[in-house]
């Protein structure tokens, strides 16, 4: 996922939240909630560039290779909402130092890993440190500043994790070429090591909130067990191209837990992780497929281009990684242009756009060819692609807040932040049948994905047009 347009989503959680703490060395705190999150910005992207080394030092098949990027996104995407409900009782700094600690050392395990399950094991335990550390470090971040300087910290934090997203897959992919994959996992301890230090020297620790709510402990276990079960039943699925009875089977348990989960949910009321008063709201309900739909095409996106490029294209990983630059420059320059002006005329119109624009970007991809032309074919629809995702992001966020009343505004945002995650995971489900192809079956199974995606865009602007409100409210 690229850290460009998630922080978009991640921003609201930092910006609605009370402001009690009070430390003597408030920009300290603002370094560690940085480092803390850059964790989560940095693996999220150089892992895609590193998919083909990866996949060949433990001989991984197609849909091995798929969950070295959904054994990290599944924990994160369904504990997310857990992990900040857990800083309300355990205390927020506690769990921020946690969270990044586990990280750090799941990054060892990562790098050092001897086979490929004890590498997947680290991508698991770096998923779950993501859950604790990234809602955590947002609300420190909300709950240090307040007025005119809680703007200014939360666009010093948006602007640096921007800029460790963007360089991370150029970074990521030098190492890959000079030093081997490994280095992109011992990049993070650095960070870690630093957010720790300053949380615990500047970051000063209240305890938990007093009389605070049960964690919704069953619905977190429902809720990635049956994502869990979803996941591997499409991966089996797509990676041998058909439904076998295994991959039935898992799929049926998948949506069995997750029906579990809802009703969990529905008894809980207000405690739950996921109040489904939420769904009250029509426009809630379509910004939430909108997200779904949006983030899982580009999801696919952000996988399959640099994995072409070298698997086809002959392009070495440093060279796949600045192939995506330009999505992130673009985003960077035309997002808050067009935040203002869905300020100005409200969420629809530019959701609707921007979802149209990044359908036609996904059909400018039918026009990749065997040689894989990156100046031709490649590089116009990444400019298109990070457009109209330019024109969704901003506006996303000031409509998913203005959708739901004031007592679940920091649910639906971190709702929405969640769904935006799994919407990755489920579209990397997907892939196998691209994945386990080579030279022009590849170019081929691209095509098709790009397709598919394409139709996923659409069907996001359909549900910007019909299902969210003109205006947001305010």
């Amino acid at each position: 996922m690229n850290a460009t347009i998630q922080i978009v989503c991640d921003a609201a959680q930092a910006a609605r939240a009370m402001p009690p703490y009070t430390s003597r060395r408030p920009h300290w705190v603002l370094m560690a909630t940085v480092l803390a999150s850059s964790l989560a910005f940095i693996d999220g992207s150089v892992v895609n560039v590193g998919l083909s080394a990866i996949g060949k030092a433990f001989h991984a098949d197609a849909s091995e290779l798929q969950w070295a990027i959904n054994a990290y996104l599944l924990p994160l995407g369904s504990l997310l909402l857990l992990g900040g409900a857990a800083g309300d009782r355990f205390g927020r700094p506690r769990l921020l130092i946690v969270g990044t600690a586990l990280f750090g050392t799941a990054s060892t395990l990562c790098a050092l890993a001897p086979s490929l399950a004890w590498f997947l094991t680290g991508r698991v335990a770096q998923g779950v440190g993501s859950a604790l550390l990234m809602p955590n470090s947002l609300a420190i971040l909300g709950m240090t500043f307040s007025g005119t300087a809680r703007g200014r910290a939360i666009g010093v934090w948006a602007s640096a994790g921007a800029v460790m997203g963007a360089i991370a897959p150029v970074l990521g992919g030098w190492l890959i070429d000079t030093v081997g994959w490994p280095a992109i996992f011992f990049i993070n301890l650095p960070f870690a090591a630093g957010a720790i230090a300053l949380a615990i020297l500047f970051i000063p620790d209240p305890g938990p909130q007093k009389n605070p709510s049960s964690l919704d402990w069953w619905g977190g276990l429902l809720a990635t067990a049956g994502l869990a079960a979803l996941t591997w039943g499409l991966t089996v699925a797509s990676g041998r191209a058909d439904w076998t009875e295994t991959s039935i089977l898992l799929t049926v348990a998948g949506v069995a837990l997750m029906l579990g989960f809802l009703l969990v949910e529905a008894s809980r009321h207000e405690k739950a992780m996921m109040p489904l008063a939420l769904f009250r709201s029509s426009s809630f309900v379509g910004l939430t497929l909108l997200t779904f739909l949006l983030y899982g095409a580009l999801g696919a996106l952000l996988v399959l281009v640099p994995y072409l490029l070298i698997q086809v294209g002959g392009y070495s990983a440093t060279e796949a990684g600045a192939a995506l630059l330009p999505f992130a420059a673009v985003m960077a320059l035309a997002s808050t242009a067009f935040g203002t002006i869905a300020g100005r005329i409200g969420p629809r119109v530019p959701l609707f756009i921007g979802a149209l624009l990044v359908a036609g970007g996904f059909l400018l991809l039918l026009r990749v060819q065997s040689r894989v032309d990156y100046w031709a074919e490649i590089l116009p629809s990444i400019l298109v692609i990070a457009l109209g995702m330019a024109g969704a992001a901003a506006p996303l966020t000031v409509a998913v807040l203005g959708s739901v009343d004031s007592r679940h505004t920091g649910s639906a945002s971190g709702l929405n932040s969640a769904v935006a995650r799994t919407a990755g995971m489920m579209a990397t489900a997907l892939l196998g049948g691209a994945l386990g192809m080579s030279g022009p079956a590849l170019v081929s199974g691209f095509r098709l994905a790009a397709f598919v995606c394409a139709l996923a865009a659409v069907g996001a602007a359909v549900c910007a047009f019909f299902l969210v409100s003109v205006h947001a409210r305010p």
